[in-house]
């Protein structure tokens, strides 16, 4: 395990956001005995759960573009990913694509509450949440044997949705969306997809 450890922290993008997120908690600290700190924290937890199915489903999963510019980035967030799952330059979300998102939903936090404590303790959850995503990720292509029922449950799901089927399983840390909103089923009910090692390929 310590290797893969090593592995996962030595990733960049993986780091800065530990780093990051450290220096969050450092930040809100002092305030970690608010029941405001708790809650925001909690909801950035909650909203990256969302994040995570949605832009999935609906960007990483998107019809193939034409715009060779758009088409470029697509392939480096996820359609490369499925043809080489078990390529490290493409398993980890870059940090140029998730900390924007991130500051752009902060911004949108301090607007609306004006509190500094508030708004870096709901982005630490967001990026705590996108942290563990990463784990779980890594650990479904990796030979990693999860210890709990629920992290085995989830690396099953994963690659099925790398192996059997693109259209199902979008959950990488939790099934809640793929249940509420149809794109959960039983394994064995699912045909194999001739494209879910290609997403280019889907007309």
């Amino acid at each position: 395990m310590t290797r893969y450890l090593k592995e996962f922290f030595g990733d960049i993008h993986v780091l800065i956001m530990t780093v990051l997120l450290i220096a969050g908690f450092v930040f809100i600290a002092q305030d970690m005995g608010k029941w405001t700190t708790w809650l925001a924290l909690i909801l950035g937890l909650l909203t990256y759960t969302a994040a995570e199915y949605f832009n999935h489903r609906f960007i990483f999963h998107m019809k193939t573009p034409q715009n060779p510019l758009l088409l470029k980035f697509i392939k480096r967030i996820h359609f490369d990913h499925h043809v080489d799952p078990r390529n490290l330059k493409l398993l980890f979300l870059p940090v140029w694509y998730s900390l924007p998102q991130i500051v752009v939903v902060a911004i949108i936090v301090y607007a609306i509450f004006g509190n500094m404590t508030v708004t870096i303790a709901y982005a630490c959850g967001i990026a705590a949440m996108l942290l563990y995503y990463e784990w779980a990720h890594y650990a479904a292509h990796q030979p990693i044997n999860p210890k709990t029922p629920w992290g085995k449950r989830m690396k099953k799901m994963h690659l099925w949705h790398h192996f059997q089927n693109e259209d199902y399983w979008y959950g990488v840390t939790n099934p809640v969306y793929d249940k509420l909103l149809g794109t959960y089923r039983d394994q064995k009910e699912v045909e194999k997809s001739k494209t879910a090692r290609n997403l280019e390929k889907r007309t």
